[in-house]
């Protein structure tokens, strides 16, 4: 026991300064992650601003009742939530490993830098600035139909159609966080042994083979790690992004539960069911999470954290 105790007096006394620059981030993480879990009582209150928490009555589980029995305005923003996530897991996630392939293979140092910062660029443009863009440019009257109208070519609608919706944050998603995501690709793609190609090219397997061979199971682990890390998100899928288009296209094709969340209890009131719908969603990515890790412990992947 003696033991333990001077090595933890050694380990902290070693990494004093670390700890020390520790510290406010800490502090920042409990006071504005931790603290704010409390207020998640209010999903089995009838919470009432004026009256505050310690004043407002208690209900129960009532405020779920919109969960249990598929309240049509929740099941509409559930199905919304889960056929963008699964869009997006199928077609944005695999995206940027693609790209960082295609980076990490050019040999021009300039000019693969030179395309990084290009790439990364969208990526600090906000989404009121994207979906401005976006608009400006496929709009009705934007610079595409402009063109078309310009040629007799007729137009084509994108912006406002219900039934494209999905795809369009999808596309949008994709034009803005694909480049930056290939960051951490990139960093692990720099981090595979040159000798194993080298083996290969030996074993005179091709460059296709290589990539099989080599560089993927290099970077399954990182691959694994954030996927099961996106699937514990996989119920937030943009917020801002949806909610500044949804006037048009309307609810029914573009509510997902963050916006139903955001409807319900700042603009409607109800802030008990919205909590409660934040609690679930909460609790849900907690669930995957925990099941994705398991599940990479059994494929032989290390995932989030070890056993």
């Amino acid at each position: 026991m003696s033991s333990r105790r001077g090595q933890l007096a050694t380990r902290w006394h070693r990494d004093r300064v670390l700890l020390v620059l520790a510290v406010p981030g800490v502090i920042v993480l409990v006071l504005f992650h931790y603290l704010p879990l409390l207020g998640n009582v209010i999903a089995f209150q009838d919470y009432q601003p004026f009256l505050g928490i310690s004043g407002s009555d208690f209900v129960g589980l009532s405020n779920f009742s919109v969960i249990f029995n598929g309240d049509p305005e929740f099941l509409n923003a559930l199905v919304n939530t889960l056929i963008i996530t699964m869009v997006q897991v199928l077609f944005v996630f695999p995206l940027p490993i693609a790209l960082a392939l295609v980076l990490n293979s050019m040999l021009n140092e300039r000019a693969k830098r030179l395309t990084q910062s290009i790439l990364y660029l969208p990526h600090f443009l906000s989404w009121v600035i994207v979906v401005a863009l976006f608009q400006q440019m496929f709009g009705n009257g934007g610079m595409l139909n402009e063109w078309l109208r310009s040629a007799d070519l007729g137009t084509f609608q994108i912006i406002g159609v219900p039934e494209l919706f999905k795809l369009l944050v999808t596309s949008q998603v994709i034009w803005k966080d694909t480049g930056w995501s290939t960051i951490i690709f990139l960093a692990a793609l720099s981090k595979v042994d040159l000798n194993l190609y080298e083996a290969a090219a030996i074993d005179r397997a091709s460059p296709l083979r290589q990539l099989w061979h080599v560089t993927l199971p290099a970077i399954r682990p990182v691959i694994v790690l954030l996927l099961i890390l996106r699937l514990g998100d996989s119920l937030t899928v943009g917020f801002e992004q949806i909610l500044l288009q949804q006037g048009p296209v309307g609810a029914q094709a573009s509510e997902v539960l963050d916006t139903y969340v955001y409807n319900n209890g700042i603009i409607g009131g109800n802030w008990g069911v919205s909590a409660a719908v934040g609690l679930v969603k909460g609790f849900v990515g907690v669930v995957l999470v925990l099941g994705a890790n398991r599940l990479a412990h059994v494929m032989g992947e290390r995932g989030v954290y070890s056993k």
